[in-house]
């Protein structure tokens, strides 16, 4: 196709003719084949192509010989060329035209002999040993073998299975009382306050959600109720006034208790940070501390046997790895002991920080609502920046309803 979107006859002339010129080339290539292939003598030989005189069409093998029993299955011997030209067609034709080709007597082509033909097929094979070995034979630089990475992991199962052992069988001496443990009594005592204080707050959280869930139902009620009482109203004129004045009563308190109920859920949003992440993470350091002691108790029970075993050779290097190990045990033992006792230090000022200003909050929230003081209950708000939820805040419009 040209620019302009026409038919372009010198590129379909072109690419008649190139493949007219690989139609040929083909043809020409089988008929080399069928001309050099092997033919069968009397007695079912394989006689070679030249010693036939002039080429001829294959003739096979004899099935009315009467030596077809004994007859040997010919060697086929493969044109090297014609591979290539059919895996590359657009080059197959000035291949066949630079390839020199000895005349014989019948003015074909000279017939490839097998020798040549062994010989290519082993150069073949050279090169795609070589081209395999290049690629696949040595690691990219900097990175390491599979063996090595094997070999890695394997040494990593090793030590985490040496290791694991050595903690399991402290545990269980622990437990039957044959083995000593390292107790620092003050941080010990520490731990054991913070983990009661979870579970106390976490009891609180639990009444406090329940107290806002059962609230909202009845916020929910005395809307419902405000809304039939100022319906009657309208329609029952002999007691407008009567259903008048309860309805407004109801929004009223339904409109304070939207106020309680913001500050009943910044209350358990503040209790449930405090409780499940700021003490869950002092907590987990606390896990990793107790891990480590047990595996600082483990190999300072290794290097104490060692250390009263015999005084030969094997004993002196198993003595000197374990005492090598326990050391690094106890600096990591050291350093989390350390750490849990700064993040308890944090976590006691900021649990009475965060605890005063919520139950400030909640005392004087209930307090103004059930006494009826609605400027005392928005101010209580305004004083802990807390935004009172305006109901059907979050509603969507009609228009986003029925999309």
């Amino acid at each position: 196709m040209s620019g302009d979107g026409y038919p372009n006859p010198g590129a379909e002339e072109n690419g008649a003719m190139q493949a007219e010129d690989l139609d040929d080339t083909f043809e020409q290539d089988l008929r080399n084949m069928i001309n050099d292939g092997p033919r069968i003598g009397p007695g079912g030989s394989v006689l070679p192509p030249t010693s036939l005189g002039v080429p001829g069409p294959f003739t096979g093998i004899d099935l009315s010989s009467p030596q077809k029993t004994s007859i040997t299955s010919p060697n086929i011997t493969e044109n090297p060329t014609v591979g290539s030209r059919l895996a590359n067609p657009s080059g197959g034709a000035a291949r066949v035209a630079a390839s020199p080709r000895a005349p014989t007597q019948g003015g074909g082509s000279a017939p490839v002999t097998p020798s040549q033909t062994a010989s290519y097929n082993a150069n073949n094979r050279g090169n795609l040993g070589r081209s395999d070995s290049q690629d696949n034979g040595s690691p990219l630089h900097g990175q390491p073998t599979t063996s090595e990475v094997a070999r890695a992991k394997l040494e990593g199962l090793k030590v985490w299975s040496v290791s694991t052992y050595k903690c399991t069988r402290q545990m269980v001496q622990e437990r039957l009382g044959k083995a000593s443990r390292t107790v620092d009594l003050q941080l010990e005592a520490q731990i054991e306050v913070l983990r009661d204080t979870q579970r106390k707050y976490s009891h609180i959280l639990k009444l406090a959600r329940t107290l806002t869930s059962q609230f909202y139902l009845v916020v929910q009620t005395q809307r419902s109720l405000g809304d039939a009482f100022g319906e009657l109203a309208a329609k029952s004129p002999e007691l407008q006034e009567e259903f008048g004045y309860n309805a407004d009563t109801q929004k009223s308190l339904c409109a304070n208790g939207e106020v309680l109920l913001s500050a009943l859920n910044f209350f358990t949003s503040s209790v449930n940070t405090l409780c499940n992440k700021t003490m869950e993470d002092s907590l987990v350091t606390v896990k990793q501390y107790e891990s480590a002691r047990i595996e600082y108790d483990a190999y300072r029970a290794d290097t104490e046997s060692l250390q009263l075993g015999p005084k030969d050779n094997t004993t002196q290097t198993k003595l000197q790895e374990a005492q090598l190990k326990y050391e690094r045990q106890k600096e990591k033992f050291d350093k989390l002991r350390q750490d849990v006792a700064v993040k308890l230090k944090f976590l006691d000022e900021n649990k009475v920080k965060v605890m005063h200003k919520q139950l400030l909050l909640f005392h004087n929230a209930v307090a103004a609502y059930f006494s009826g003081n609605q400027q005392a209950l928005e101010a209580t708000l305004k004083q802990f920046n807390i935004r009172p939820k305006v109901p059907g805040e979050n509603k969507p419009s009609f228009l986003e309803q029925h999309h």
